[in-house]
């Protein structure tokens, strides 16, 4: 026998669903499933750091990758998303194999998954590039700007090992990941980095992710260069002055903004918005800790999440790059399935 109940609010957000034994009952097993639809501003108030809105990036948030002077690979890199070079002209773009028709405004290659573009190929290519580097730039202004930081100068630049919770960071120095670090909130939570010096990433080292927190959201603004280590993960939108460096075999769940040039080894590099699979993440409070649901499978005809069965107060969100909404919530043999639209 199952209680099903639920309690219904408008929702930017995916929804939440807990499930957990009906006590009440001692001769079988008896379940309560209780889905629950809650704004994610709900969650938010209850956060002790400053709420930071995003960094608008305009039209250079249509490019994964967007350079003034130059972007460049050792083959075989893994791009997905467009890419961009202005005011330099193609003759910048090295190592990509670029095939060219005449008269379009991009160019494609082989290890881009987008479309390649700079600022002599054909209208509207030129502006459009024009638009974006100059949005680009605005965005740097912004995040380099805003005032009354949560955290001043935090472990002296050395970030590693540590967990940053959302907030407005400022560092006077060069920023250090010298070993994981996880940043840790929900899907709407925002992180912005001011780093006056440099950003380095020591070889394959990790920047994590929990709590549902999305690479989106995190903002990372550096006055020097960017380097990120051999086999190194780095999330986020890096808005950098002057180059962004990959070693060989880096992954980047991000964008790589630079007013100079991008310089990549045999590199992943994936746009945040070419993520569109929905992902069934878990904890055991609504407020608490997010991660990935351990056993998960998804039928994408049906739009429905199979998950195992737990014993213990479980919540579930989806995350999605659209709002979803969860319409059906059932036990079957040991598994839970969600359905959603």
């Amino acid at each position: 026998m199952l209680t099903v109940s639920y309690m219904r609010k408008q929702s930017k957000l995916s929804n939440h669903m807990q499930i957990y034994p009906d006590k009440t009952r001692t001769n079988s097993k008896h379940l309560r499933i209780c889905a629950i639809f809650l704004l994610a501003a709900s969650l938010a108030n209850n956060n002790s750091w400053a709420t930071q809105t995003q960094v608008n990036l305009g039209t250079a948030g249509n490019f994964v990758i967007l350079a003034k002077s130059g972007i460049s690979t050792v083959p075989t890199s893994i791009i997905t998303g467009n890419i961009g070079v202005s005011p330099i002209d193609a003759s910048a773009i090295t190592g990509f194999a670029l095939s060219l028709s005449a008269g379009s405004p991009f160019a494609t290659s082989a290890q881009v998954i987008g479309q390649v573009y700079a600022a002599n190929y054909a209208a509207p290519t030129p502006v459009n590039l024009t638009t974006a580097v100059n949005d680009m730039q605005t965005a740097y202004t912004d995040a380099a700007g805003r005032t009354g930081p949560d955290f001043t100068e935090l472990g002296a630049g050395q970030i590693g090992g540590l967990t940053l919770v959302p907030g407005l960071y400022k560092w006077s120095t060069d920023v250090l990941i010298s070993s994981d670090v996880t940043l840790n909130g929900g899907p709407n939570d925002v992180w912005v980095f001011q780093i006056a010096g440099k950003i380095t990433q020591a070889n394959g080292t990790q920047v994590k992710l929990s709590g549902g927190a999305l690479a989106s959201n995190m903002f990372w603004q550096s006055f020097g260069d960017v380097s990120i280590g051999t086999t190194a993960h780095f999330e986020g939108i890096i808005l950098a002055k002057t180059a962004i460096n990959l070693g060989t075999g880096t992954s980047v769940n991000g964008q790589l903004l630079a007013q100079t040039a991008v310089t990549l080894a045999a590199d992943t590099v994936t746009s945040p918005a070419a993520v569109s699979t929905p992902t069934l993440v878990s904890a055991s409070v609504v407020t608490g800790l997010y991660s990935n649901a351990i056993g998960q499978s998804l039928d994408l005809s049906t739009k429905t999440f199979t998950v195992p069965l737990s014993d213990k107060t479980q919540f579930y969100r989806i995350l999605s790059g659209t709002m979803l909404t969860i319409t059906k919530i059932r036990i079957v043999g040991g598994n839970v399935t969600i359905t959603y639209e």
